[in-house]
């Protein structure tokens, strides 16, 4: 990567996805991932644990999330209310598992020299971690069809303000590595 190419991510003319970012934004992804990493958190297991259930990765406490965010994380499957938290009983806590291990990835690729070469699995843990992070800040801050003008309008000392502009660098992020990703795909 050359010094005038854009922080972001990219592919090469070998077909190799790579990752630029300067130290304040590992930083920055770094503190994100353990906000996200605390609230995805799995819940303290019901006692007795049932050696099946937990055998086979049944989630018998699961229920729709009372945190809106996380609800966004795991969304309802059906309409049905009932269905909808039987389906979650099977599939919330292999969901859970899933974004965690996706975010440690990320977390892993940080720690990297920049810039850093990202295999495919690491490209696709960060795709996957960029989603979860988008949604869990655009949830919180109840982000709208109706563009950014309400967020750039808040004082500049507005947390809400401040959170936009992390939301908006990380759709910036998200969209060259789906560019990237673009690139190399077969046709």
């Amino acid at each position: 990567m050359g010094l005038l190419d854009p922080p972001g991510f990219r592919r090469n003319r070998h077909g190799q996805v790579w990752m630029h970012l300067q130290q304040g934004e590992r930083q920055l992804v770094a503190q994100l991932l353990d906000q996200l990493a605390e609230l995805l958190a799995p819940p303290e297991p019901r006692q007795p644990v049932d050696p099946l259930e937990e055998l086979v990765g049944i989630d018998p406490g699961a229920v729709r999330p009372a945190d809106p965010a996380l609800a966004r994380l795991f969304p309802d499957a059906y309409t049905d209310p009932e269905a909808a938290d039987e389906f979650r009983r099977f599939t919330q806590r292999d969901l859970r598992t899933g974004k965690l291990a996706h975010l440690e990835l990320v977390r892993a690729t940080l720690e990297r020299k920049d810039p850093t070469r990202l295999s495919p699995d690491e490209a696709d843990a960060w795709l996957r971690t960029l989603n979860d992070l988008r949604l869990t800040l655009g949830t919180r801050l109840a982000v709208s069809e109706d563009g950014p003008q309400p967020f750039l309008d808040l004082d500049e000392d507005d947390p809400r303000r401040g959170m936009y502009l992390v939301y908006d660098w990380l759709t910036y992020h998200q969209d060259r590595l789906v560019h990237a990703l673009e690139k190399g795909a077969p046709r």
